[in-house]
């Protein structure tokens, strides 16, 4: 964890536990990492809001074990997934980035649980395998959805302007 100081956002990574009684507004960056084969799309967006007052959990680890299962049984894989979908309810926002080339079920699978939330912002850039089908999703339950990862960015950033000016 790092950060910290009013007016600069804390960044939270697993294993790190989610900050309890935080009044920040948070955003959890749900998207492609495909075990760490997608682009690290997360330190831009998190460059983009460094400034702010926010609180910004980022579930890609620096330090990802290849030995881990994605099983249930397996201790470090549960703790991961438990951590994701805490800190996906926790979030005041979900930014979703669905990276071209990427195959991203999971992100896939985080778009389905919250579509109906109201708290997605969603970058689902030409070349995502089926943007056809996110595209109709966003539209039916009017989910923001941006062009690329400097668009959701600035809606982050208006997004949190906004709701701090209020």
């Amino acid at each position: 964890m790092n950060g910290g100081v009013q007016g600069q956002a804390l960044v939270v990574t697993p294993p790190a536990p989610l900050p309890i009684g935080n009044d920040r507004p948070s955003i959890f960056l749900a998207g492609s990492i495909d075990q760490g084969d997608a682009p690290d799309w997360q330190v831009k967006i998190i460059a983009m809001l460094a400034d702010l007052p926010v609180t910004i959990f980022n579930p890609r680890r620096k330090l990802w074990d290849e030995r881990w299962r994605a099983e249930a049984d397996d201790p470090e894989f549960r703790h991961q997934v438990e951590w994701e979908l805490s800190g996906l309810d926790r979030a005041d926002i979900i930014a979703l980035y669905l990276a071209p080339g990427s195959l991203a079920p999971i992100s896939l699978l985080e778009m389905g649980l919250y579509a109906s939330s109201g708290r997605l912002i969603l970058c689902c850039p030409d070349g995502f395998w089926r943007k056809g089908n996110i595209d109709i999703v966003a539209e039916r339950y009017a989910i923001h959805c941006t062009p690329n990862i400097d668009a959701l960015g600035y809606e982050l950033r208006k997004k949190f302007l906004l709701d701090s000016s209020s």
